[in-house]
């Protein structure tokens, strides 16, 4: 069964950081352009950032460059989003997609 599972998310301080994580199954992540999006409350999807196949180039927001990092780990299938210095904005379910796919989400919250 292709699926993606997302976990890591949480409350946060502002300035503070997670780490999210997305375990594929069913299919190689490596072989496929993977992402984050987000939705904050009451507001639409938003592209955070890509992993492209292959080398794996990397893509992200303007409103997330320079404080979020994307990667995977080939051996254990799963793709990560190190976000740091997080703001008040960034408050939003984190999903982990594959073209059409979507996993189930995980929360995060940014507050003092």
């Amino acid at each position: 069964e292709v699926q993606l599972v997302e976990s890591g998310g949480g409350l946060v301080q502002p300035g503070g950081s997670l780490r999210l994580s997305c375990a594929a199954s069913g299919f190689t992540v490596s072989n496929y352009r993977m992402s984050w999006v987000r939705q904050a409350p009451g507001k639409g999807l938003e592209w955070v950032s890509s992993i492209n196949s292959g080398f794996g180039v990397t893509t992200y927001a303007d409103s997330v460059q320079g404080r979020f990092t994307i990667s995977r780990d080939n051996a254990k299938n799963t793709v990560y989003l190190q976000m740091n210095s997080l703001k008040p904005e960034d408050t939003a379910v984190y999903y982990c997609t594959k073209d059409r796919l979507r996993g189930q989400g995980t929360r995060v919250t940014v507050s003092s």
